[in-house]
């Protein structure tokens, strides 16, 4: 139990109805999950308003409710407290019930558009191998140190964050590498949390069904770094217009990465291939096992993070060259008929773009390059031509499929998929709804040599179709359709 008052602390009151000095058990967002002697947050979300759940949460035993608006009724014996901003409350009042657990710890934050997973899966990857216990939050999934816990959002909510940080300080972490959306940074997520540092990618076009605008995306990515206090650093990739904007407000230490332009961190790339990249990074060689020119900029903010957060140079470099690739990343396999295929979360414009110009870099031209692609339906809209303008021009033979269509008609995202095809390249391109059946069908048309990329799910073991989550491995599909071709 702990008093209402101590989880308050820091958090901006405009009225307050009854006593603060009552002890709560816990902090609940989600009236279904409200039990006796509960303190029920009711936030206005993007589709659902939880001040319509304020009476079910106290019947299920609520002590007191934080709202943004005073209910017309209310009950005898409970506190109300009304704040401006329900979700940022949250945040402050979550970090307070676990004891504020990331000032127990170096957490360092990665946003933008391309990146988050790889980078943060890295860094945890990289001070593993160099004796610390370490802590990630990602898409992929949540580690306390060793101890995996399954991730259901880019960001977690407030309460969660806080949770895993206070398991990670009780389990000795040392550092924590936390992707941060533009929903979590939006919905107030990240409050009341001490960053040692951030860290930006990129920006390009995504999650516009949300935003409504480029320049709100941008903005709510601004935010993140506008909150860093001056003893964090903000290392920015400036080769990115939107870099130098992420930078414009903060009183955070700024430092900078690139690979065409001047600034303090810069990579050159000597060699590029399916094996791996070789790179100068400032004035040193290093050999990596990752691929392409997207993960050159990825490995130098790596260096540049471990080097910030006081890593030696040289012990940095040999942990680099030993880093394994993240997986639904570029991950891929060749089969004994010499195809190769490729798995990527690509399902962004700019995404896709950079996997597949890096694969036309590296390829001789002699052979065929196959691309799988889809968009995810209840998603940006907009982004669907562009999809389909980019894989139809960068590959030799295109299937546009199913992704996650949630409760969208597959047909209906595909034929958006398919306006963006130029008509100099509508003999290339095939259309198979069933992503199973897609998958397949490259592979069969496949000869020794050729390349399959499979873009647009990467990491993800499911496909969501009509509210309901189906198993569903790109790369296990993939591996067992090449396997059955060599029989």
């Amino acid at each position: 139990m702990i008093a209402l008052k101590d989880i308050l602390y820091k958090v901006t009151l405009n009225a307050v109805v009854g006593s603060t000095s009552i002890d709560v058990n816990a902090i609940e967002f989600d009236s279904r999950n409200v039990a006796t002697g509960n303190v029920f947050v009711a936030i206005k979300g993007h589709v659902v308003d939880g001040h319509k759940y304020i009476d079910k949460a106290i019947e299920q035993g609520a002590l007191a409710i934080i709202c943004e608006a005073l209910p017309p009724n209310l009950h005898e014996g409970i506190t109300y407290v009304e704040v401006d901003n329900s979700g940022r409350a949250l945040a402050v009042m979550a970090s307070n019930f676990y004891d504020v657990p990331s000032e127990n710890l170096k957490l360092v934050g990665v946003t933008g558009t391309n990146g988050k997973t790889t980078v943060a899966s890295l860094l945890y990857q990289l001070f593993k191998k160099a004796g610390f216990k370490v802590g990630l939050l990602s898409t992929v999934k949540i580690l306390v140190d060793e101890k995996a816990y399954k991730a259901t959002h880019t960001t977690p909510d407030s309460l969660t964050i806080n949770k895993y940080l206070k398991e990670m300080n009780e389990a000795g972490v040392e550092f924590c590498f936390m992707e941060v959306s533009s929903h979590g940074i939006h919905q107030n997520r990240t409050e009341g949390l001490h960053f040692e540092g951030g860290i930006f990618t990129n920006l390009t076009h995504d999650h516009l069904d949300y935003h409504e605008t480029f320049a709100e995306y941008r903005d709510v990515k601004k935010q993140f770094f506008d909150q860093l206090s001056s003893k964090a650093f903000a290392l920015v990739n400036v080769d990115d217009k939107n870099g130098l904007v992420m930078l414009q407000n903060t009183a955070a230490r700024k430092v900078t990465y690139a690979l065409k332009s001047y600034a303090d961190y810069k990579v050159q790339i000597l060699e590029n291939q399916f094996g791996g990249l070789l790179l100068k990074l400032n004035d040193s060689e290093v050999w990596s096992r990752l691929i392409g020119n997207f993960n050159a900029y990825n490995v130098l903010a790596i260096y540049a993070t471990a080097e910030l957060l006081g890593l030696e140079k040289v012990e940095i470099l040999r942990l680099i060259s030993e880093l394994q690739s993240v997986t639904g990343r570029f991950q891929y396999l060749i089969s004994d008929e010499k195809i190769t295929a490729i798995v990527d979360y690509a399902h962004t414009p700019d995404a896709l773009k950079n996997v597949l110009e890096t694969i036309n870099s590296i390829r001789t031209k002699n052979e065929e390059l196959f691309t799988v692609v889809g968009c995810g339906g209840d998603r940006d809209k907009t982004k669907r031509p562009k999809m389909g303008h980019i894989a139809s021009a960068l590959s030799t033979k295109v299937i546009f499929t199913s992704d996650n269509p949630r409760s969208e008609v597959p047909e209906t995202i595909i034929e958006e998929i398919e306006q963006g095809v130029e008509p100099q390249n509508f003999k290339k391109v095939l259309s198979i709804t069933d992503r199973k059946q897609a998958i397949k069908t490259a592979c069969q048309m496949a000869k020794p040599n050729d390349i399959i990329l499979i873009a647009g799910k990467g990491h993800e073991t499911y496909q969501e179709i009509k509210g309901e989550r189906f198993d569903f491995d790109d790369f296990k599909i993939v591996q067992e359709f090449l396997k059955q071709l060599q029989k």
